[in-house]
């Protein structure tokens, strides 16, 4: 059992993982997080308690199958202090049952980039490579680097039951995305914290590192987000442009602690140009990729469907972002 848990480092929390041996008649035992047994770590070493009180207790929530191991899983955990109680890194605990139901749905674009030393993958020792343009979901060499990558991990997230929906090359050299959809606030983080996790732990095979800052390399080069698109029952089923409107500007309303909710170093990436928004302004139109809220043009067809939030940042705590979502959306809940 792969136990997996987020460190407390301030602006952009590590996954950190360690392996425990347990007996079961099959694997299927042990995909209950509620029967599995808590287990504590050292949290001095993690920036989450101090040496003469160092445990915390991790406490499963998610449990998937290992897709690159056999006979194990992988067991994401909230951390408890050493009292039993949400440690106050435990970013997950605040959501509320309320806003996890099956009816809100979430869509993941994780951008993120492969880098080899210190240049993203495929960039010259020297220099640069050719300006962007022929990228984005570009194919052959010396246009797409770390396809290998990107594919693998594809196989495993499906191989562990994530929802991933797609993936592609994107605007820079050696950066990708993939997809993943899910319903349910809590569980389509917890499923995106896994999908990391299993990014990382693949970088260790190909000797590569993965970098989700929003703004990997400095200058003309798109920086990396994780565009979010939501969508309640009522807009999906009820709909209406005034419906829509008014949502894009109840969202504009709360734009700065939205902002505050949507990752570390993003107004390197919020700049205005490069597809996005200004960080300090807010804006939103349909098929309209330099806004804040893209409204995607098959919703505003028949006004019924989904809004993209462009802002968060790919480092972004996806418990932190679907929560301020929700509680600016539905917030008696």
């Amino acid at each position: 059992m792969e136990y997996v848990w987020l460190d407390g480092y301030e602006e952009e929390q590590n996954l950190r993982s360690k392996t425990k041996i347990a007996e079961a008649e099959s694997i299927n035992e042990l995909l209950n997080p509620t029967i599995l047994p808590t287990w504590s770590f050292d949290g001095s070493s993690t920036k989450q308690s101090t040496g003469n009180n160092s445990d915390c207790i991790l406490k499963p929530v998610r449990v998937v199958k290992d897709p690159q191991r056999p006979n194990a899983v992988i067991v994401l955990c909230e951390v408890l202090d050493s009292k039993g109680k949400p440690h106050i890194t435990n970013t997950r605990h605040l959501i509320s049952d309320d806003i996890s139901g099956d009816d809100n749905w979430f869509g993941f674009e994780q951008e993120y980039v492969i880098f080899k030393g210190n240049e993203p993958l495929g960039f010259p020792k020297d220099g640069y490579p050719e300006s962007q343009g022929r990228y984005y979901c570009g194919i052959g060499g010396g246009i797409v680097s770390g396809r290998k990558l990107a594919e693998e991990h594809l196989d495993v997230c499906l191989g562990a039951g994530l929802n991933i929906t797609g993936i592609n090359a994107e605007v820079m050299l050696g950066q990708w995305e993939y997809q993943l959809f899910g319903k349910g606030t809590k569980k389509v983080s917890d499923d995106l914290w896994i999908s990391r996790y299993l990014l990382h732990r693949l970088a260790e095979i190909h000797n590569v590192k993965i970098s989700l800052h929003p703004k990997p390399i400095k200058g003309d080069w798109n920086g990396s987000g994780m565009h979010v698109n939501f969508s309640t029952k009522e807009m999906r089923d009820v709909g209406g442009e005034s419906l829509f409107l008014g949502i894009c500007d109840t969202l504009s309303f709360y734009h700065k602690e939205h902002i505050e909710s949507y990752g570390s170093f993003n107004e390197q990436r919020l700049t205005g140009l490069h597809e996005t928004q200004h960080i300090n302004k807010f804006s939103y139109g349909v098929s309209d990729r330099g806004a804040s809220i893209r409204i995607p043009i098959d919703t505003a067809n028949n006004w019924k469907g989904y809004l993209e939030d462009r802002r968060p940042s790919s480092n972004g705590d996806p418990y932190k972002i679907t929560k301020r979502i929700m509680d600016t959306l539905q917030p008696n809940q």
